[in-house]
């Protein structure tokens, strides 16, 4: 299975009171599940850089993760970047 890494950043106007965003998190997260079965769900991060959120995910349709990235786009209010992840053991086997 693939492994793919979506960076997050949330827009300012997405919401005004912070516990709406757990709100908004559990929509995208419904709909994810519901329109993208293929992908699995790994990991989740908050973080305090350039991006607000950092997702791990598995799916062996890329056309899924896409699609999930745009649920994220458009539900969460958020920009995406979307990048494939190879484990770093299997990198260090390839070269």
């Amino acid at each position: 299975m693939a492994t793919y890494v979506i960076l997050s950043r949330i827009s300012p106007q997405a919401f005004s009171d912070p516990f709406e965003f757990k709100k908004i998190a559990e929509t995208v997260s419904a709909k994810i599940k519901s329109e993208c079965p293929d992908v699995k769900w790994k990991e989740s991060y908050s973080t305090m850089g350039r991006y607000d959120v950092v997702d791990v995910i598995e799916s062996e349709d890329p056309k899924q993760v896409m699609k999930a990235a745009m649920i994220i786009r458009s539900y969460g209010h958020s920009t995406t970047e979307t990048l494939p992840a190879t484990p770093w053991d299997d990198f260090l086997a390839m070269i």
